[in-house]
């Protein structure tokens, strides 16, 4: 291999890129010794918001967390809520902040019942060294570590991050391989990183009903089985859909269709909510 060349570990799609080269997350690029993320500490939103928002039900509940994004995504969700920010690249306008910087906020935001960071808003493994470097400095300050993700993140790098994090809520876009092509991504990969992360910190699920896409019964009898299958306290939040970015064709997911497949979960699961409803 040219040494040159330098395959990005982050993710399962493995980029392969040469010096100077981003990859297809429009974060991470080979600086010519490395692989490191353009948007380490480049904040495109900051925001205090209540935990529940996250969606986090189960995790201090009545709690607040400082919630931050930047830009990029290893995926690409054609119907994708936030895709200003997750689907831009360096060029978005962002403020920069040093992970000490970040962590002393939040500090400073504990008389206002924030109890640490949340990365969420855009895909947060793509800026993987600085949730890493962060989530260090909070746990020193008793602070806790949120992630808001897709799962799209390689078994290695998880495990290794995984100790510093106390809270996950991982987006299952729906229960198929299939699905998976459609959005650029890898249906078992995703399990993988539930299944993990729920053996390692809290973990709330979430999946966003697509009409036409993942809302039948049976694909939820599935969902919520295998849920179950790893612990039946997993809490599913059942979300609805609204016209976004490219998919326009469509109106916003029938209220009693979220409802009724939140009660097919509950079959099955504990712990099922209805979002956006």
């Amino acid at each position: 291999m040219n040494n040159s060349i330098k395959i990005c570990e982050i993710c399962p799609h493995h980029c392969r890129l040469s010096v100077g080269e981003v990859g297809r997350c429009r974060a991470r690029i080979n600086d010519g010794e490395k692989i490191f993320p353009l948007n380490y500490g480049e904040l495109t939103s900051i925001a205090l918001d209540p935990i529940e928002k996250k969606p986090l039900y189960h995790f201090y509940p009545g709690s607040y967390i400082l919630s931050v994004g930047s830009y990029g995504c290893n995926l690409n969700c054609p119907f994708c809520q936030n895709y200003e920010i997750s689907m831009a690249d360096s060029k978005f306008p962002t403020r920069k902040i040093s992970p000490a910087e970040l962590v002393n906020l939040a500090a400073e935001l504990r008389p206002k019942k924030n109890i640490g960071v949340a990365f969420t808003y855009n895909e947060p493994f793509i800026s993987y060294e600085f949730v890493r470097d962060t989530s260090e400095l909070l746990k020193n300050f008793g602070l806790k570590s949120v992630l808001v993700t897709n799962g799209t993140v390689a078994k290695g790098a998880l495990k290794k991050i995984l100790p510093l994090i106390d809270a996950m809520n991982i987006d299952l876009k729906g229960f198929s391989q299939k699905i998976y092509d459609y959005l650029g991504g890898n249906f078992e990969t995703v399990k993988t990183t539930i299944q993990t992360a729920a053996e390692n910190c809290h973990v709330e699920v979430t999946t966003l009903i697509v009409p036409n896409m993942n809302d039948t019964e049976a694909e939820m009898i599935e969902e919520a089985k295998w849920l179950a299958s790893i612990s039946d306290e997993i809490p599913l939040h059942v979300s609805r859909f609204f016209p976004r970015y490219k998919v326009t064709d469509r109106p916003p997911t029938d209220v009693k269709k979220v409802y009724a497949l939140a009660e097919t979960a509950r079959r099955f699961l504990k712990n099922v909510h209805t979002g956006n409803c």
